[in-house]
């Protein structure tokens, strides 16, 4: 094992990822502006989880006025405070880009009832 690995594997966090693909999830992630910080939440589905050891990524989607947006977390960076999952989704794909072309009710996942 490298230098680079024994530093990064310090910053890892140890919890395992608490959701899936198709989940409906809220990310806080700490945002600075000038001196002050705060919390900004984004809730959306996981389009998809890349993972790799501290390389971890997920991608929430939402629609937000009618224009979709996509964000990419890293998973084990410090500026994300906390992660809730709102519901769990029904999915049989491990990336869900089919949601970009849909809209409207064609666009909904169904619930999981149980993990």
């Amino acid at each position: 094992m490298n230098l680079l690995e024994k530093i990064e594997r310090r910053h890892l966090k140890e919890e395992p990822i608490p959701f899936h693909i198709g989940d409906t999830v809220r990310v806080y992630f700490t945002i600075k502006e000038g001196e002050k910080t705060r919390e900004q939440p984004f809730e959306g589905v996981v389009l998809k989880i890349k993972k790799g050891m501290h390389r971890t990524n997920f991608t929430l989607r939402k629609t937000s006025y009618g224009v979709g947006v996509e964000k990419t977390f890293p998973y084990h960076s410090p500026l994300l405070s906390r992660i809730e999952v709102k519901r769990l989704g029904k999915v049989r794909r491990a990336k869900l880009y089919y949601l970009r072309e849909r809209t409207g009710k064609a666009a909904r996942i169904k619930e999981k009832r149980f993990r």
